[in-house]
């Protein structure tokens, strides 16, 4: 019989993610959605600051996780019920994110301290019979402490100096596994496994845009909301394009080559750091989406102007690194439709928010479609090998 938390096997024979970690990914659709919700009830440049902030936070909070469940198999006995009680902690974050620099900055910060006290205390569990994981986990959990503990301590500060302290949270956090390293071995992980879970995160970012369409649309549906809809859709369907139909596979394969540090190293680069501008691009994009639904008539103010064609920029931008990192090579396409995107912000302040929305949407599907034509051999054999072998 299997003990808890017993460490999985090698890559070969790797699990699938579990309907646990399904469930335990809902609390973060939640947070997601009240990102959004604090970017559109504060439209100005410090009001996105403060909300990529946030996000940033809960970003590495998922991300840490991600890590722990493709080191082991957590749906059993008591380390269910402990991924269940930080699923708790994590829910109680997300309801104080609307005022995580307001009325609930204390809440906040102390519902994220006890998140990731808890993932220590599960990764201790898993890493305790291997040397490997237990000294990677005794230089992760110092700086895995120290970042989440200043945003209690930021909820003393006011004003800037609040940000200060948050920004000096998110850096300590972010950098430790960085700047300290992983050990000898680094924290191993489940490539395929790995890759999936990140994937099925992006998907619920993506989520988040289908639900400004119906939030923004709301219940008077004329054919401006109809065509904004299904360009809105459109949108969206280019991004999930551009990731899942040869991205993901590249990365995927790639981590599954590298062994040790080299895999531990390309993880933490490519999936903890490069996916972040990507969630960001798309939490932006539904942010412009939202105001754009309701207003399609009307040019839109700067933030929902700069969210709409910046967000997806970013989120161009975001592949562009991510494949740099995984494949080593440059992405021009890509690269040339972000740039493009950030070209229109001008226009997007001058014109109908639906037409602003049609360019956006032209952008992303020429992006798409130019790399379908110009490699649709080479596609072909990246998703479908065992048929072109």
């Amino acid at each position: 019989m299997r003990t808890d938390a017993e460490p999985l096997p090698e890559p070969e024979s790797e699990h699938r993610v579990t309907p646990l970690e399904l469930f335990f990914d809902l609390v973060f659709v939640f947070a997601i959605t009240q990102v959004t919700r604090l970017l559109a009830t504060d439209p100005t440049w410090g009001g996105v600051l403060r909300g990529m902030l946030v996000l940033a936070a809960l970003w590495w909070a998922w991300n840490v996780y991600a890590w722990l469940t493709s080191a082991a198999d957590v749906d059993e006995g008591g380390v269910r019920l402990a991924m269940l009680t930080s699923m708790a902690a994590m829910l109680v974050v997300a309801l104080a994110v609307p005022q995580a620099f307001g009325n609930n900055a204390l809440l906040f910060g102390i519902a994220y301290l006890v998140f990731r006290v808890l993932h220590v205390v599960l990764a201790a569990i898993i890493a305790r019979t291997e040397t490997d994981r237990l000294d990677a986990l005794v230089r992760f959990a110092p700086t895995a402490i120290a970042g989440p503990s200043l945003l209690v301590v930021a909820a003393a500060f006011e004003g800037n100096a609040r940000i200060a302290v948050w920004f000096a949270a998110l850096a300590i956090d972010y950098l430790g596994p960085a700047v300290i390293g992983m050990g000898r071995g680094g924290w191993r992980i489940a490539p395929e496994h790995f890759a999936e879970r990140y994937g099925l995160i992006i998907l619920i970012a993506l989520g988040e845009s289908i639900i400004a369409i119906g939030v923004g649309a709301g219940f008077d549906l004329g054919t401006a909301e109809i065509v904004a809809a299904v360009l809105g859709l459109a949108v969206v369907s280019a991004l999930w394009w551009l990731y899942f139909d040869v991205a993901a596979i590249f990365a995927r394969t790639r981590l599954a080559r590298v062994r040790g540090i080299e895999q531990s190293e390309l993880a933490l680069h490519a999936y903890g750091y490069l996916h972040l501008p990507m969630i960001a691009g798309i939490v932006l994009f539904a942010l412009g989406l939202k105001t754009t639904l309701a207003h399609v008539g009307d040019a839109l103010d700067t933030i929902p102007a700069v969210a709409l064609c910046g967000g997806t920029a970013l989120y161009l931008l975001g592949h562009v690194a991510f494949l740099f990192r995984t494949t080593g090579r440059i992405f021009r396409r890509r690269t040339i439709g972000a740039i493009a995107l950030l070209a229109l912000i001008p226009a997007a302040l001058a014109i109908p928010a639906l037409a602003a929305l049609g360019l956006v949407s032209a952008v992303c599907s020429l992006v798409v479609a130019w790399e379908f034509l110009r490699y649709r051999e080479s596609r072909f054999r990246v998703r479908h090998p065992d048929a072109a072998a």
